[in-house]
């Protein structure tokens, strides 16, 4: 029988599935999965380099959801194999194999975090969206994997003003994870390499130069040529 992660309700099984299901069509499409003392994290990778020379900031989605407290885990699959059980809605069925991407052994510290600003969802929605046209305009026509991946880089590695200089990047991640709705603020935070932007619905944590400090909340992004 093939394991199972057991969920309090119905519901907290369907929101797993749907951090699930957008993590596939992000990055490597993997997701790792760490169950302990009742908590589930689920982590993505929307973006990761590939190699030494890959210019692809480390960008890490994270979704914390209740789980049964019995459930010990730790392991990464691929996220469109992952399936609601037919016999109890509260139950996701677990792949019988696992994977071991890179990023899965890059663990962001647990503790030691500062606040150090925030940015209006508005912003970041704006500047993925700015984002994803870029790609979609630098793409040439039947690119091989490394072109897309070198385009990729271009656009979302680069520091943007709008995000006081945190890769656009950071901005795909919460986007693509279905983390900015209205009109929140993203709390930011940092710990040494690290800067996380934290969401009602989950976070985003970005592996780069150690923050010192934002600036204010910003309304509005400043699109680039």
């Amino acid at each position: 029988m093939s394991e199972r992660l057991l969920f309090p309700d119905p519901h907290a099984a369907a929101d797993a599935l749907t951090f699930a299901s957008r993590s596939r069509h992000l990055g490597d499409g993997a997701v790792r999965l760490r169950a302990a003392e009742g908590i589930l994290v689920m982590t993505s990778a929307p973006l990761a380099p590939r190699g030494l020379l890959d210019a692809t900031p480390t960008v890490l989605g994270m979704r914390m959801l209740p789980v049964d407290p019995e459930l010990v885990c730790d392991v990464v699959v691929d996220a469109s194999l992952l399936s609601l059980d037919a016999d109890d809605a509260r139950a996701l069925v677990l792949p019988d194999t696992g994977l071991a991407p890179a990023w899965a052994g890059i663990s962001p510290p647990r503790g030691g975090w500062s606040g150090v600003g925030g940015i209006l969802a508005s912003v970041l929605a704006s500047r993925a969206q700015w984002g994803i046209a870029a790609v979609a305009e630098s793409m040439p026509q039947n690119p091989g994997e490394d072109v897309v991946r070198s385009v990729r880089a271009s656009v979302w590695g680069v520091p943007d003003a709008a995000l006081d200089d945190l890769p656009l990047g950071a901005a795909f991640a919460a986007f693509g994870l279905g983390f900015i709705v209205g009109e929140e603020e993203a709390q930011v935070r940092s710990a040494g390499a690290w800067t996380r932007l934290s969401f009602a619905r989950g976070h985003v944590l970005v592996r780069g130069p150690q923050r010192s400090g934002l600036t204010e909340v910003r309304t509005t992004g400043r699109a680039r040529s």
